[in-house]
This record gives structure tokens, sequence and C-alpha cells, in this order.
């Protein structure tokens, strides 16, 4: 049952209530995967409706999903609710796919859920390099790494965000509308922040079956909160 859950977790089952929302990360049967501490990394990824006011990490709890045999279960995965409408899922990564982490793994790695988050951000600077702010358009800044479907994950990189925070003490709005777009401007900047609205929102609705977050995000005082809602899921 283990190699279901491992399969399911990574090949993109609907679950009940959330058919378009949890598109889980993809993966193939004859992909073998390390699931060592040293491989763990995480991902962001959108849950529509959410606006959660904090960034614990909340978990995800039973998710139901069907075999492909058409047996009806219910499974766990490393998957927490985190901020505004994104939600984050601990993965181990594999030359063309990612597989999403079990609790069974981060008990077996005796990490707790803030630790294996930490691990895996040190995991991604580590493989697929240090963030790199760079002008965009606009007064904002684009962030990137040496992966570009991964980019969004450096949202999660906290001492990247403090190091913002010496150039831009009253913090920093950023946007993360798809999993290759991760941008931001100085919360001083009203011009900045202004265009940081239009283009976030542009990104996002241009990105269907990428996209993570229509949200604003405010990191100030070492940590994130939200800063303009977001949108709610049409009827």
């Amino acid at each position: 049952m283990k190699d279901w859950l491992r399969l399911l977790c990574g090949a993109g089952a609907l679950w009940a209530g959330m058919a378009c929302a949890f598109a889980a990360d993809s993966t193939r049967e004859e992909d073998e995967f390390d699931v060592s501490v040293a491989n763990l990394l995480v991902v962001l990824r959108e849950s529509p409706g959410a606006n959660k006011q904090d960034e614990t990490l909340t978990p995800f709890g039973k998710i139901s999903a069907t075999l492909p045999d058409g047996r009806d279960i219910e499974f766990e995965a490393s998957w927490f609710q985190y901020l505004g409408d994104m939600h984050l899922r601990l993965v181990f990564d594999g030359s063309r796919r990612v597989q999403s982490a079990l609790p069974q793994d981060l008990q077996r790695l005796r990490l707790s859920p803030e630790e294996a988050l930490d691990l895996a951000v040190d995991n991604l600077r580590r493989r697929y390099g240090t963030p790199v702010a760079e002008p965009w358009s606009g007064g904002l800044m684009q962030v990137h790494g040496d992966a570009p479907e991964l980019d969004s994950s450096y949202f999660l990189d906290r001492g990247f965000w403090l190091e913002q925070l010496r150039h831009s003490p009253a913090g920093v709005v950023a946007a993360v509308p798809k999993r290759g777009g991760l941008v931001f401007a100085r919360a001083d900047d009203a011009s900045a922040v202004a265009t940081l609205r239009f283009s976030a929102a542009a990104l996002f609705a241009g990105s269907e079956s990428t996209r993570i977050s229509s949200g604003l995000y405010l990191f100030k005082d070492g940590r994130w909160s939200v800063f303009q809602p977001p949108q709610k899921p049409a009827d």
C-alpha cells in the first residue's frame, strides 16, 4: 500500500472537493528516488479559496484518492497549509519529477515539519543555487536560482529575505503568481507596489497550470504576512 501512496502523491490524483486545486507533483513508476535528508526539497502550490493569516505549518491531514483500479483510499502526505492561498509540500527530488514525502518519511528521518522545511531550503540553495534578485520592470525585482520551476520555493528562504530588509527596512512586498515567478518591490515604493499588483494579477491569470498565489505578501520584522488577500475563486 505504501508504494501506491507514493505513486498517488506524485502522479496527480484528484481529491474530493479539491479536484482542480491540488494537481500533485507528477512522477513515473520507473523513476527511482533517493529518500534521504540530502534529497529533501520543498515546493509551493495553490490552495484556492484559502486565506491563512499566519505562516505556521498546518497539516492537511487525510486526503481522499481513487486508485487506478477504482478503489477509494485515504492517506496522508507531508503537505501543510502555509500562508494566504498557498500550501507547501515536502518532496524528494528526482531527475525529472519530485515525489511527495510521507509523514513516515519525516519520522524515519527524525525531523519535525519545521526542521524538514529548513533542511529543504538549505538543500535547494546547495543544489540549485543561492537566490539572486535582478531588476525586472517598473521598480520590481525578480528572484531566481538555477532551476526556473523551483524559483517560487525561494519565497521560503528566510535568510534571503532578511538580507533584503537591509536595503528596505520598511519591508518588501512579494508575489508568487506561478512556479517560475517570484517578484517583489520595496514596501515604501508606492509606484512599484502598484506595478506589482498589476503584473502579479496578469501572471497569475495567464498561468493556470502552474499558478500558485493570487495574493501579495509583506515581509517585515523577520516574518511574512498577507498584504493583499488572495482572489476568491469564481463561482
